[in-house]
């Protein structure tokens, strides 16, 4: 597994610079935060080496930024259900389930609303949706390398499982009736969004509590996944913080 581009690698190697293999550099490429990877990955003993941007490009399509990062073996699987389930209700814990979307850029860009809002865990089914690629990984400016990310075989048993635990549902739907700065997210959370194009499935509305919508004031019907995702999480953080927690 590769990683590349200067934030993802340099939160790799902040963060966890045990699970690196090796470091690749562009050679003769001048850019000060590469030369902070290369010193933070010689403090670190890790084998840092000078290549040409053709090698680069190979591997990465040419859009590495001059350097990738090769994990070791198994080490980018994330968490498993287990642990999202430890997590504490008395802290009013926020979850985000992403349902179904497909495009690796649209992913990468949830993830790194989700890491800049404050969210525990994100959610992600195994089957018709995007994964934790090295494209994620860029596009998240390194926030999937610290946030969990969990991949389900079942989606709505999760999220049965998280009402179980004491969580509320909430699902974004453009045929809502309540408006989202209308809905109080002060409890332990689950957000949920759907895919790009046909949004919630029909079985994973069934198991949200509450639909909720962003209100649309122009022309356009609803927003890209990644732009909802944001505006999303920013109304339930500005809540919070209004209530203290």
């Amino acid at each position: 597994m590769i990683i590349y581009g200067i934030h993802s690698v340099l939160a790799q190697v902040k963060s966890k610079p045990q699970n690196i293999q090796r470091i690749w550099i562009q050679a003769h490429k001048k850019e000060d935060r590469l030369k902070t990877i290369s010193e933070l990955a010689s403090k670190h003993n890790i084998q840092l080496e000078s290549v040409s941007k053709e090698k680069l490009d190979e591997i990465s399509n040419g859009n590495h930024q001059g350097v990738i990062c090769v994990l070791q073996q198994d080490q980018t699987t994330t968490y498993d259900m287990a642990s999202i389930m430890q997590l504490s209700l008395a802290n009013n814990k926020l979850i985000l389930v992403l349902d179904g979307i497909t495009d690796p850029h649209n992913l990468g860009a949830c993830i790194r609303s989700a890491d800049a809002f404050g969210v525990d865990a994100v959610i992600i089914p195994q089957d018709r949706s995007a994964q934790v690629t090295p494209v994620v990984h860029k596009v998240s400016c390194g926030a999937s390398q610290n946030m969990p990310v969990t991949v389900v075989s079942n989606l709505a048993r999760a999220l049965t499982d998280l009402k179980e635990q004491g969580f509320w549902i909430y699902g974004l739907a453009g045929e809502a009736d309540e408006d989202i700065s209308s809905t109080e997210f002060i409890t332990p959370t689950v957000l949920v969004l759907g895919a790009e194009e046909s949004g919630l499935r029909r079985l994973t509305k069934e198991h949200c509590d509450f639909l909720v919508k962003i209100p649309m004031l122009g022309t356009v019907e609803s927003l890209n996944v990644s732009v909802a995702t944001g505006v999303s999480l920013f109304e339930v953080r500005r809540q919070r913080a209004l209530q203290g927690l």
